[in-house]
């Protein structure tokens, strides 16, 4: 039987973490938290449910979670967010799984928005690569755009069941975390050399709102697909502007 570990990047995740722990003891011979500087008790709960903890300073996600993998006992690695919980049909799936050297698998990830869970909006389905071999596989890029270098000639499998995603608490959460990765995209941007055009400031923001209300049949969610549209919305717009300030801030230096 291959043996799995479970690495997840935390940072005050105490009212998520036992939840996601619990979720991976049953297919998992190893949980490792990688913590960096939690002030509340998601060291204390992961301890008591028998995960490893190491600690490190923030490096960004892909260099945090790379750490994590390193520093993993076994070569096949679930990457998973302390905000995620496998259903009971993704556990037996991953528990039947023998994997194969040139694949990586994939995890379909659904969201609880508030207390409901997302189906549209551009939301679901939401297929994401959790699980590989960290010998030939790794994760890159800053800010907030990580993800998996994989050889070309690899395979993706899909496998049956719902990673479960309990991402925003509250409207207010859902805010705060807007205007973090709206902050951390323009620097991305930046960073890049790109400009905020025109039609990046004006034009992009209305055709977001367009494209997850109707194109992704965000309006099939009801009241959350609305607020949902609307804040993509925001939030492009909020990117751009950023980036705006930013390039100004730039052209201005001697």
């Amino acid at each position: 039987m291959t043996k799995f570990s479970a690495v997840i990047i935390t940072k005050n995740e105490a009212d998520n973490i036992e939840r996601c722990i619990r979720s991976l003891l049953p297919i998992t011979d190893e949980v490792l938290i990688v913590d960096s500087g939690s002030t509340d008790k998601t060291k204390e709960i992961a301890q008591r449910l028998g995960a490893r903890i190491i600690e490190t300073s923030w490096e960004g996600y892909a260099a945090t979670k790379n750490i994590g993998n390193e520093a993993a006992a076994n070569n096949w690695i679930i990457s998973i967010d302390a905000d995620e919980v496998l259903s009971e049909k993704l556990q037996h799936s991953i528990q039947t799984l023998e994997p194969k050297a040139n694949n990586v698998y994939i995890l379909n990830r659904m969201t609880n928005y508030c207390g409901k869970w997302i189906k549209h909006s551009g939301w679901f389905p939401d297929k994401k690569i959790r699980i590989f071999n960290r010998a030939q596989i790794y994760w890159q890029g800053d800010y907030v755009h990580e993800t998996l270098n994989i050889p070309a000639a690899y395979e993706t499998l899909e496998l049956p069941g719902i990673l479960e995603h309990f991402s925003y608490k509250s409207l207010d959460d859902h805010w705060q975390r807007l205007n973090k990765y709206a902050e951390l995209s323009a620097q991305e941007l930046h960073a890049k050399g790109k400009k905020a055009t025109w039609i990046k400031l004006w034009l992009a923001p209305s055709f977001r709102f367009f494209r997850t209300l109707i194109l992704k049949k965000g309006i099939l969610d009801g009241k959350e697909g609305w607020i949902i549209s609307s804040r993509n919305a925001y939030l492009v717009r909020k990117k751009y502007r950023l980036l705006n300030q930013l390039n100004n801030t730039n052209n201005d230096r001697p």
